[in-house]
């Protein structure tokens, strides 16, 4: 879960989605530049894999595996908060939710 102010934040993919509707990485949404060199404008969004230590989730403590975020998954969504900065976008007060 990820709020609409950090949407800006996620890394996009290099290959345009096939489904154009929906899509954040088409020239049709305005999400991608046309002519737009992947390699060299996404340096602060891409995955390193030669980072030395993951982030840790703030609650569970246990590794985060997007770029950016402070919360894990299953976290965020048991709290209803985003994943990067921890606002609430979700009121979980009468869900039933599992553990699982």
């Amino acid at each position: 879960m990820v709020c609409e102010k950090c949407q800006k934040k996620l890394g996009k993919v290099i290959t345009p989605d096939p489904w154009k509707a929906g899509a954040r990485n088409t020239t049709e949404s305005h999400g991608r530049k046309i002519n737009e060199n992947k390699a060299l404008t996404s340096k602060t969004n891409r995955f390193s894999p030669y980072q030395t230590a993951f982030e840790k989730c703030r609650i569970c403590k246990s590794t985060v595996h997007q770029p950016g975020s402070h919360y894990c998954q299953g976290c965020a969504y048991k709290k209803g908060i985003c994943a990067m900065c921890g606002v609430k976008i979700l009121d979980t007060k009468n869900y039933r939710q599992s553990s699982v």
